[in-house]
């Protein structure tokens, strides 16, 4: 590896984690969305990059700009979810949990339970990512393929049977199933022509189930009480060292988002501390969003909209063990997850001395009005309508009192299906 690429990864790692912050503190925004944006993009992207580097390092270079948006994400995300009550898709389970600490004026502590687990969760993640991709290219790789139709079962019924009571159990199962055929709609991905082409439904369909709901209901949130900061890290490293097996899991088979990673994992080992369980799953979100990388270089395939999207630019150039594409892009999640730890504190520093003055009508509403515009301009018609279906769908649990977690259902329905058939 030559100099110039080494700090053209650099450059492109601080452009895409400045994206990723972008990204993860507007609610509602998935990092999805950028790549897909991206992806779009890429033919004028490429002459735009190549005018400063090889044509050849181009889709690295694009890919890096990606990767590093993806992980310094899933850092920042929380910020929305504890300040403003709106939590991406990903980060829907520690929305009540760091509500509840924001509420006490511990917002701050929440943020540094969150980057302390997605530190941990990187750090070992990177760690992990060469003596995996090794097992997996050497014989591994074909017996979990054939275990992932077993292992998508079994988290589907944790799923469902993790819901207190025979009622709530009735109505995850009815959610999962709801959820499920929404998702099996949009796999189809009929009538989403938006302005630049086609785009992908699963966009509209995880904003109407996960971001838009409690959006909604953040219209009408009450003002925060001042917060503290007592400037000591209020949890220990081992809640983030507990999500890295499940986020590895989530990361490898299709379908396991970090939610259902996280509600697995909570339904298996339940933390009592709201600050421990915020670390675990986000120690789970960035994990899984490290390892969907080691996954792409051996199958081939995306886990995730990042992922899949670094497929369509970068090909077959992650192939192998220890490619330099894929050596390039573990250095962009090490820079990428230093500038994540960083801006995480930072940020969430910002938001808790001024969280009490937001307007959370003003933010909440600037908000869905950016979501819904970005569906329009992107998928069209079908994907404002889907929107809407995915909307009222995901309405259900937050009028009921539920988790959302049923809704995964969108992802592992599709998953089960291609399985059997």
């Amino acid at each position: 590896m030559g100099a110039e690429i080494l700090l053209l990864i650099l450059l492109m790692s601080i452009a895409g984690a400045l994206l990723g912050t972008f990204t993860g503190l507007v609610p509602g925004i998935h990092v999805n969305t950028l790549a897909t944006v991206l992806l779009t993009s890429y033919p004028a992207l490429y002459v735009v990059v190549s005018g400063f580097a090889e044509p050849g390092t181009v889709p690295v270079l694009i890919s890096a700009c990606i990767m590093s948006a993806s992980v310094v994400h899933s850092f920042m995300d929380f910020i929305p979810s504890v300040f403003i009550g709106a939590p991406d898709a990903d980060e829907a389970l520690t929305m009540l949990p760091g509500h509840r600490m924001l509420m006490n004026g511990e917002g701050m502590a929440a943020v540094r339970a969150a980057a302390i687990g997605s530190a941990v969760g990187a750090l070992s993640a990177m760690a992990l990512a060469i003596p995996i991709q090794y097992i997996m290219l050497n014989g591994a790789a074909e017996i979990m393929d054939h275990i992932t139709l077993y292992v998508v079962l079994f988290v589907s019924v944790v799923i469902i049977f993790s819901a207190e009571k025979f009622n709530g159990k009735i109505l995850a199962l009815l959610l999962f199933i709801i959820s499920g055929a929404l998702g099996v709609v949009c796999d189809m991905n009929i009538l989403s022509n938006g302005l630049f082409g086609k785009g992908t439904l699963l966009f509209p369909l995880l904003s109407g189930l996960f971001g838009v709901p409690p959006l909604l209901r953040s219209v009408g949130n009450k003002g925060a009480p001042e917060q503290y900061d007592s400037e000591e890290d209020p949890v220990s490293p081992l809640p983030g060292l507990r999500g890295v097996l499940t986020g590895c899991v989530a990361g490898w088979f299709p379908g396991i988002t970090a939610t259902a990673g996280a509600a697995l994992s909570a339904s298996i080992c339940r933390e009592e501390k709201p600050e421990n369980f915020i670390s675990l799953v986000a120690s789970i979100g960035t994990v899984t969003s490290v390892f969907s990388l080691v996954t792409l270089s051996v199958t081939g395939s995306g886990r995730s909209g990042t992922s899949s999207v670094i497929k369509e630019i970068i090909g077959d150039g992650l192939k192998g063990f220890c490619s330099e594409a894929f050596l390039l892009l573990l250095m962009t999640i090490c820079i990428a997850s230093a500038f994540g730890y960083v801006m995480t504190i930072v940020v969430g520093r910002g938001m808790s001395t001024i969280v009490d003055r937001i307007d959370p009508y003003k933010m909440s509403v600037g908000a869905l009005i950016l979501l819904i515009s970005l569906v329009a301009v992107m998928t069209g018609l079908g994907g404002l309508t889907v929107l809407a279906i995915a909307t009222l769908v995901g309405l259900i649990p937050q009028y009921a009192g539920t988790s959302r977690i049923p809704l995964t259902g969108c992802l592992l329905i599709p998953v089960i299906l291609s399985g059997f058939l």
